[in-house]
């Protein structure tokens, strides 16, 4: 086979990401892709303006394997920014918009990025990391939700748009690099794992088959797209089905609830935290939810009780739980409807495309309920960390990626996690895992939020933490929380202490921070001493 024979087979053979956006809007111009605030566009108006848009990257300089980093709040901009970018074969690098300015400064300076693409309100923050000393050449600025002044010093995206609407001529494949995906970082430097083309479409696949999802859906996308889980489980799998959908950057409750009235949501994605916050608004029972069919939910583990409890007041909804992690792009386990109360508080089992096992430190399965680690193989995952060999190695030892995740396996293969490795409570020389207290908390009528946490202690050497947010109109007292915990549970699982707030930290992907509240309540002795001598071994 000649060179050039070979080159045009693999031509004809292309499948990326900026490929499935095109194919969708040869199947279906005219149906509605994207709704964000005041703008709408159907497929073909999309695809077109992600191919101006990757023009415009294209005479700013971006090449293949540059990276373009986007710091910005969920938008149809956003959006096209994705597509286009992966029709020029840039890599994007989505940033968390928590995050200061020296923390942007890393993930820049680390991943190289060339272009930095800012939000409307996120643009203060972005000059103040480029300050600190970047590979970043040029900001440029993105809209929003709702409409906003333009700057008037910086490139911006209607000026980066290009009148030839023309299918870009780049050369990508499928194996090259689409993203590279900063972890959190919450125990040290975040690491920035690489994700190709085809890890993130095997991905889809997966999520595709085992979600339920289909053309018909009308899809909700409300946590940030920064996010692989928004990013990749939903927005894409959606535009690859050729399914619609809309675009907030608001997932606070009350906004969620009348977006899926107003725009008849068929499905939504959230994690705990926000099902949570939705069942405790008072516009629940009065908002329209008939149109719901399908109810996703992961991030972080959701409390059974609250399973039940949505399953109640939305009876005609079916519920699936996604496990993963963002170096698997992100999805690796589902619970489906069907095993949602059978098996409830399981991650259930591998997916499509995914391969897992629950290991012990020699690389042996566990046997059945037992806790070993969670170990993956598949081709969604990553392909390293960003010049990281070493942290790259670590990950893959016995040629398995190792989540740090610490899980169960049942005599049906279902597989429950128990805990991060760090979140594991080791007191007075036992191992508790603080979601196993958790589950036993949510179990008081009263409890809206709990988390459990390891708190340095001078006698138990970390102390069992109960941190809980009580439901308006209710009452509780540390009293109530320990006894039940401890007429049934070993007493070493018992809280030691038990804080009550108004909220729980958490991320804008609606994740428990518990990092901070180790920091914020560092140092607090609360528990009176009767109780601690009924706690004495």
């Amino acid at each position: 086979m000649t060179d050039n024979l070979g080159a045009t087979i693999r031509t004809a053979r292309v499948h990326t990401i900026g490929d499935l956006l095109r194919r969708s809007a040869q199947r279906e111009p005219n149906k509605t892709a994207l709704i964000c605030g005041a703008v709408a566009w159907t497929f073909s108006e999309m695809d077109a303006i992600c191919n101006r848009l990757g023009r415009g990257l294209l005479e700013l300089g971006i090449s293949k394997g540059d990276r373009v980093a986007v710091l910005s709040r969920n938008s149809h901009a956003f959006a096209a920014l994705r597509f286009a970018a992966a029709r020029t074969g840039a890599i994007l690098v989505p940033i968390n918009f928590m995050l200061n300015p020296d923390e942007i400064s890393f993930i820049l300076t680390n991943s190289g990025a060339k272009v930095l693409v800012a939000g409307p309100d996120l643009v203060d923050a972005a000059r103040a990391a480029t300050s600190k000393g970047s590979s970043v050449e040029t900001l440029v600025w993105l809209p929003g939700e709702d409409a906003s002044a333009l700057p008037k010093d910086m490139t911006t995206f209607d000026d980066l748009l290009h009148d030839d609407a023309s299918p870009l001529e780049v050369s990508v494949d499928g194996r090259e690099a689409a993203q590279i995906i900063y972890t959190s970082g919450t125990e040290s430097l975040p690491k920035g794992a690489i994700l190709t083309h085809e890890a993130v479409m095997w991905q889809y696949v997966s999520c595709i088959i085992d979600g339920g999802m289909a053309a018909q859906d009308n899809v909700l996308h409300a946590l940030p797209l920064y996010h692989c889980a928004q990013l990749d489980v939903f927005l894409g799998p959606a535009i690859y089905l050729g399914a619609s959908g809309v675009i907030t950057s608001k997932p606070v409750a009350d906004n969620i609830l009348a977006l899926i009235e107003a725009h008849r949501i068929t499905a939504f994605f959230a994690p705990p935290t926000i099902w949570i916050a939705m069942l405790r608004s008072p516009a629940f029972d009065k908002t329209n939810l008939t149109t719901l069919q399908k109810g996703y939910y992961g991030a972080s583990i959701m409390p059974v009780e609250v399973l039940l409890e949505l399953q109640r007041r939305l009876p005609d909804v079916k519920f699936w739980n996604f496990y993963g992690q963002t170096e698997i792009a992100p999805l690796a386990t589902v619970l489906k409807p069907e095993d949602q109360l059978r098996k409830a508080g399981s991650a259930g089992k591998p997916t499509l495309n995914v391969e897992t096992r629950v290991v012990s430190v020699d690389m042996d399965d566990v046997k059945v309920g037992e806790v070993g680690e969670i170990v993956h193989r598949s081709p969604h995952l990553l392909s390293g960390y960003y010049n990281d060999p070493a942290k790259t190695a670590a990950a893959f030892v016995g040629g398995w990626f190792h989540s740090g995740d610490l899980a169960t396996v049942d005599a049906d293969g279902y597989i429950t996690v128990v805990d991060r490795v760090k979140d594991m409570i080791k007191t007075g020389g036992e191992n508790v895992a603080s979601r196993e207290v958790e589950e036993m908390i949510y179990r008081l009528p009263a409890v809206s939020e709990v988390a459990v946490v390891g708190l340095p202690d001078a006698r138990w050497i970390e102390a069992v933490t109960a941190i809980i947010v009580v439901k308006n109109g209710h009452s509780l007292d540390q009293d109530t929380v320990v006894e039940h915990c401890a007429g049934a549970m070993a007493h070493f699982k018992v809280p030691k202490r038990v804080i009550f707030v108004d909220s729980l930290p958490k991320n804008p992907s609606g994740k428990l921070l518990k990092r901070e509240l180790r920091k914020r309540f560092l140092g607090t002795e609360i528990l009176d001493h009767a109780i601690q001598k009924n706690f004495a071994t």
